[in-house]
């Protein structure tokens, strides 16, 4: 089985669940027993991550921090971070040699700190497939795969991260439905 962790699932205009329409997720993991991967451009609009530093008990830095995003329906009280490689951390998970996924507190002291990477973004939730699920998707359609993209990631305002995506790859997703079928 080829993985496809390292790659964007997009949400096709057929995508039948609401929690999931123009979204792109970023998957983490993917082998026989299901994928694991984390929405990127769905900010949380009623928490920060001065609100999560000043709840850990964290120094808050005094920059401007990025959103905190809800990564997925899935654990929504569980702290996930995608970071760049620059910053080096034995408890991360290299999900492609430029982007890694932890979930240690230590990263977070070092981002409140100054001395974190130069790019990340902090989710909380994750959404999951079980095994075979998103495989059953991808044949229904509700979702295109594309390479992942470091700059679509991490440098890419939200609102443009849905239709960038697909376009990166040379597809139009808003009239993606009109040119799909089965045969």
């Amino acid at each position: 089985m080829e993985t496809l962790a390292g790659n964007f699932l997009i949400s096709t205009p057929q995508m039948p669940d609401p929690r999931f329409q123009e979204q792109v997720i970023f998957l983490c993991a993917h082998n026989e027993d299901g994928a694991m991967g984390l929405v990127i451009n769905n900010p949380n609009r009623e928490i920060t991550l001065r609100d999560v530093l000043q709840g850990a008990n964290m120094p808050v830095p005094d920059v401007p921090l990025p959103p905190v995003y809800i990564g997925g329906p899935v654990e929504l009280e569980s702290g996930f971070i995608l970071f760049s490689a620059d910053y080096t951390s034995h408890n991360a998970l290299e999900v492609t040699p430029e982007v890694l996924l932890s979930r240690d507190s230590r990263l977070l002291l070092d981002i409140a700190g100054g001395r974190g990477p130069a790019h990340y973004l902090f989710m909380l939730g994750y959404a999951g497939w079980g095994a075979g699920q998103l495989e059953n998707e991808l044949v229904d359609n509700s979702w295109l795969t594309v390479p992942g993209n470091f700059d679509i990631l991490f440098k890419t305002p939200d609102e443009f991260k849905w239709k960038l995506a697909a376009y990166s790859f040379g597809i139009d997703i808003a009239v993606f439905g009109d040119v799909i079928g089965n045969a």
